[in-house]
């Protein structure tokens, strides 16, 4: 059967999606598979893999919108993709893996401060896709996000179990005393996660020309110190990172001063 003329074609194939569209998708399955190979780790109590797979998913949810934007293949799906790795990756691995560390330990309360951390990074993946319109919302400022992002919050659970691979046995003997430490990290940090204090987006960091030498060489010493030391690397890094938490509401609390006043004056 011949078509009338100005007829389009049908095409029975949908439209091929390029392999470079695929690539950031691989990287964000590959970090939620390492978040819960964390999990298995965790169960089988090698706790140091635990941990380095946790740490493992950080960095390919580092890379993944990078390399989608370099690829130009930035799509909803791989925004809905990358969320739900996040929830695994940085909810409900860590939240498990401290449970069988140490909350386990609490009969009853354990489990539920376990779950305060997996609750409160699934409300705050779910505020940063819903993309709150508040005028005085601080991830609507540059340089600064809403409460805790998710990989951060991971680091910070996860920072007894770090600091106890460096010390030894200075935190694993007492489980009672192991047991509250980890409890309060694990609500304090639940609760910076679900809150709306603003705190440093490294996307907006700037140098100065002068420090660009500075710079990669303070990258290749972490690099080797990251090697070899780890644990206390990494102990510093999220204990710094901690300390920068109230240098940024200081540093939102000006900004949005000198605004009032801008606006008073105008």
């Amino acid at each position: 059967m011949v078509e009338p003329a100005g007829t389009p074609v049908r095409r029975s194939r949908r439209a091929a999606i390029p392999i470079r569209a695929l690539i950031p998708n691989a990287v964000t399955v590959l970090a939620l598979c390492s978040g819960l190979t964390g999990v298995r780790f965790a169960i089988g109590g090698e706790w140091e893999k635990a941990v380095a797979a946790v740490i493992v998913a950080g960095v390919l949810d580092g890379i993944d919108g990078r390399i989608a934007r370099l690829l130009k293949g930035t799509s909803r799906f791989g925004a809905e993709l990358d969320s739900l790795s996040d929830m695994t990756a940085f909810g409900v691995a860590p939240a498990l893996i401290v449970y069988l560390w140490s909350l386990q330990q609490l009969p009853g309360a354990g489990w539920v401060i376990a779950l305060a951390h997996a609750v409160s990074c699934g409300l705050r993946l779910a505020r940063f896709n819903a993309q709150l319109d508040g005028a005085a919302a601080p991830h609507k400022r540059p340089g600064f996000l809403t409460g805790v992002p998710a990989p951060a919050g991971a680091a910070l659970t996860l920072t007894p179990l770090i600091i106890s691979f460096w010390l030894g046995p200075l935190l694993t003997e007492g489980w009672a005393v192991r047991a509250g430490v980890v409890a309060a990290v694990t609500v304090g940090v639940a609760a910076l996660m679900a809150s709306s204090v603003p705190t440093y987006s490294w996307a907006a960091v700037r140098l100065r020309p002068a420090w660009r030498l500075p710079a990669l060489a303070g990258v290749g010493l972490f690099a080797g110190a990251l090697f070899s030391a780890p644990w206390p690397t990494l102990t510093v890094l999220t204990l710094a990172y901690a300390a920068c938490i109230p240098m940024s509401v200081r540093s939102y609390a000006r900004m949005r001063r000198r605004e009032a006043m801008a606006d008073a004056g105008a």
